[in-house]
C-alpha cells in the first residue's frame, strides 16, 4: 500500500511552476516571471507578517485574511495602480486553483482566497501622441552615435508596429526582413505569432545598429551598451529622456508622458485617423478581442470634434449669411409723417 505524502508548500510551488504553468498551460516567460513575482512578494509579506522566515511558511499560512492585508498594503504603501493589484490578485488566484487540486486538506481557506473578488477600477482614456508630436520626439536622438542609432531606430519601430514592449524586446535579428515585403515577425501574448509590416523608413534605422551589422543570427535587435538585451526599465528610460527633451523644444509636450504603451496607443489612433478598419487595427496590435480595439474610437478627440462638426453643419443651426435689413423709402415716409 503506497503512504501517503502530505504535500508542503514548496513542493506545491515547484509544482505550480514547472508543472502547472509551463508544462500544462505553456504559459510564456512574461507570465512566469509575473507570477514568480507575485509570490515573491506575497510570502514575504506573510513572513514579516508572522515574524517567522520564508523557509517557515507553510500552507496553513495561505489564508484569505492574509491576501487582503497584502493586497491593501500593495496598494497603501507600495502604491501599486488597481490594475497592478487586480494583477497580483490574478496571479494569486491561479496558485489558489492548483493548491485546491492538490491539497483538499485545505480546501475551505482556498475557496476563500478564490472568493477575493477584483476591485472594480477606473477606466481612464488612452493616453497617445499625434504625429506631428512623436515626429518632434524622433528628431531628438543624436544619430551620429551607436546609441543614438539604437534609439531612433526603438522609437521608430515602437510606432511603426504598434508592438507591446515585450514584444519589441523579443524581436531577434533574423525576425525582420530587410527586403520587400518589408516586414517584422512578432510574438505576442499567448505564444501567438503575427507579421507586421515595416516602412522603408524604420528598416533603413533598423540597419544601421550595430547589432545587425556586427551581430549574428540568435542576437537580440535592441540591445544595451554591455551587449545584453535592453530591458523594460531601460526602454522606459530613454523614451522619458527624449521626451524631455522634446519638450523643451515644444513647449505643448511638457505635461505629456511618453512610455512604450503611449506609443502603442499612438500608433493605433493614427490607423483609425487614416481610415483603416477597426478589425484590421485589432490584428495589427494583436488584440484578442476587438472591444480593446474599440477603446481608440472612443478615446480619439480629434476624431470627435471632427463628427461634431459635422453635426453641426447638418442640424442647421448655424446663422444663415443674410443681407442686413434695411427700410424702404415709403416707410420712412411713412414714419415721417407721424
Amino acid at each position: 500500500m503506497t503512504r501517503y505524502i502530505r504535500p508542503t508548500l514548496l513542493s506545491l510551488v515547484q509544482s505550480f511552476f514547472s508543472g502547472h504553468l509551463i508544462n500544462s498551460l505553456g504559459a510564456s516567460q512574461h507570465t512566469v516571471a509575473a507570477y514568480r513575482d507575485t509570490l515573491r512578494l506575497f510570502f514575504s509579506f506573510i513572513a514579516k507578517r508572522c515574524g517567522r522566515p520564508i523557509a517557515g511558511l507553510a500552507l496553513d499560512d495561505i489564508q484569505a485574511d492574509a491576501v487582503l492585508q497584502f493586497l491593501a498594503h500593495l496598494e497603501k504603501e507600495r502604491s501599486n495602480r488597481i490594475s497592478s493589484r487586480n494583477a497580483r490578485l490574478a496571479a494569486i488566484h491561479s496558485f489558489a486553483r492548483h493548491l485546491l487540486e492538490h491539497d483538499l486538506t485545505h480546501s475551505a481557506q482556498y475557496q476563500r482566497v478564490l472568493a477575493i473578488p477584483s476591485k472594480r477600477a477606473r477606466v481612464t482614456a488612452a493616453r497617445y501622441l499625434e504625429p506631428e508630436e512623436v515626429r518632434t520626439v524622433l528628431v531628438q536622438p543624436d544619430r551620429s552615435t551607436d546609441s543614438g542609432k539604437r534609439d531612433y531606430a526603438l522609437i521608430l519601430f515602437l510606432y511603426n508596429t504598434g508592438a507591446r514592449i515585450n514584444e519589441a524586446l523579443s524581436v531577434r535579428v533574423e525576425d525582420i526582413s530587410f527586403a520587400s515585403p518589408r516586414q517584422v515577425r512578432l510574438l505576442g501574448k499567448g505564444g501567438k505569432e503575427r507579421l507586421c509590416p515595416l516602412w522603408h523608413e524604420t528598416t533603413n534605422a533598423l540597419s544601421k545598429i550595430s547589432v545587425v551589422r556586427d551581430g549574428k543570427p540568435g542576437d537580440r535587435l535592441f540591445c544595451n551598451r554591455e551587449g545584453g538585451t535592453l530591458t523594460r526599465d531601460g526602454a522606459a528610460y530613454l523614451l522619458r529622456k527624449y521626451m524631455a527633451m522634446a519638450s523643451r523644444a515644444d513647449p505643448a509636450l511638457r505635461h505629456r508622458s511618453l512610455s512604450p504603451h503611449v506609443l502603442r496607443h499612438s500608433c493605433a489612433v493614427a490607423l483609425l485617423q487614416a481610415g483603416v478598419d477597426i478589425t484590421v487595427i485589432r490584428d495589427y496590435l494583436g488584440h484578442a478581442s476587438i472591444a480593446t480595439t474599440n477603446r481608440y474610437v472612443s478615446t480619439n478627440l480629434k476624431m470627435k470634434r471632427e463628427s461634431l462638426d459635422r453635426f453641426w453643419n447638418r442640424s442647421g443651426i448655424s446663422p444663415t449669411r443674410s443681407r442686413p435689413w434695411a427700410p424702404k423709402p415709403d416707410v420712412l415716409d411713412y414714419l415721417a409723417s407721424l
